[in-house]
């Protein structure tokens, strides 16, 4: 059996700060199981920054803005959003506006992506390992020269 010694120091160790409110304000890097990927080549639109909204997975994750510069006349295609935000093109897909929100839950962060850009959206979701995505939710504004919205990170086991 124990002593009470032994277990004062277990609930003393289990008790230690893990850094666990450090962690969330730092950003992801591949030791979060997310590969980096890049969010910000030009300046994010001040109303994607005060969106409010968490993406709802196994780990709840705010909404953050992105802004990505790209010279084009139309939304970039999957190969071209891989090269954006420096990801292997073949874990990158596109969901429908319907699909990515069936039950209405990020009409506030869609709204605020369309109002932003051009008034369309695409989502393209970012795969990274087996169960872990990012989904970036994104407009043309093309005539600021870049792709905005905002990207969430998503836990998927």
């Amino acid at each position: 059996m124990a002593s009470d010694d032994d277990y004062a120091s277990f609930l003393d160790k289990a008790n230690q700060d893990t850094g666990a409110s450090s962690a969330r304000a730092a950003p992801k890097g591949s030791d979060s199981g997310f590969a980096a990927t890049q969010a910000v080549t030009a300046a994010v639109p001040t109303a994607l920054q005060s969106v409010n909204v968490d993406y709802v997975s196994e780990t709840d994750e705010p909404f953050e803005g992105v802004s990505l510069a790209w010279s084009g006349q139309e939304m970039p295609s999957e190969h071209d959003f891989a090269s954006l935000i420096a990801t292997d093109p073949s874990s990158v897909s596109t969901l429908s506006e319907k699909d990515f929100d069936p039950r209405h839950q990020y009409d506030e962060a869609i709204d605020a992506v369309k109002k932003v850009g051009n008034g369309k959206v695409r989502v393209f979701r970012v795969e990274h390992g087996q169960a872990r995505a990012e989904y970036w939710v994104v407009s043309l504004d093309a005539e600021s020269g870049r792709v905005v919205g905002l990207r969430a990170r998503s836990v998927e086991s």
